[in-house]
């Protein structure tokens, strides 16, 4: 257990059973009257900012959040399922807990998988991915009025706008962040 005073960016916390990373955070003392800290919390499980006003000695469970390698296996259906490269455990998640990180995973893919109090509430990407075009129309040649792309299919079923030398099985880098194409390997 933190006070409110020691609350700091990019820590986590756990309140009322849901997980909070702090975003930002003001410690504010008024001439009359007592002092708050005022914060910006990120949702870890939903993704969403909320404000929250605490008293200074206001008691908040931080949560410690353990970052382990692990390695995509495989998916079946509607869920992923990784091996934790430490103790070699299986775990399963759903497209629905993944969100948009399903368009990035191949098999054999190694990511890091974020537990707090051995569950898992989070899997960080690496930056960049290399994944195979499964399906690529050819480029029209003299088709450069727009941004000269074209759409391909990925091997994980993403859809996304490529140059046009791109061809079917050809594998492209791209960026998790902001799911772009990168560059060509």
């Amino acid at each position: 257990m933190i006070t409110a005073n020691d609350l700091r960016a990019g820590m986590t916390i756990d309140l009322e059973g849901q997980l909070y990373e702090v975003e930002e955070f003001q410690h504010v003392k008024r001439g009359r009257g007592g002092a708050f800290v005022r914060t910006k919390l990120k949702g870890l499980q939903n993704l969403q900012s909320i404000k929250r006003v605490f008293q200074p000695e206001q008691r908040i469970k931080d949560a410690f959040i353990e970052e382990r390698s692990a390695q995509c296996l495989y998916q079946d259906g509607e869920n992923f399922y990784f091996m934790d490269s430490e103790t070699f455990e299986e775990r399963v998640l759903s497209k629905s807990t993944l969100g948009k990180k399903v368009n990035f995973f191949r098999e054999n893919m190694e990511v890091k998988i974020r537990l707090y109090e051995e569950k898992i509430v989070g899997i960080e990407l690496p930056i960049f991915v290399e994944l195979r075009v499964k399906k690529a129309s050819p480029g029209v040649k003299g088709d450069t009025v727009g941004s000269a792309t074209k759409l391909v299919i990925l091997e994980s079923g993403y859809r996304l706008r490529v140059p046009l030398f791109i061809k079917e099985g050809d594998i492209i880098r791209l960026d998790t962040r902001s799911g772009e194409y990168a560059s060509k390997r």
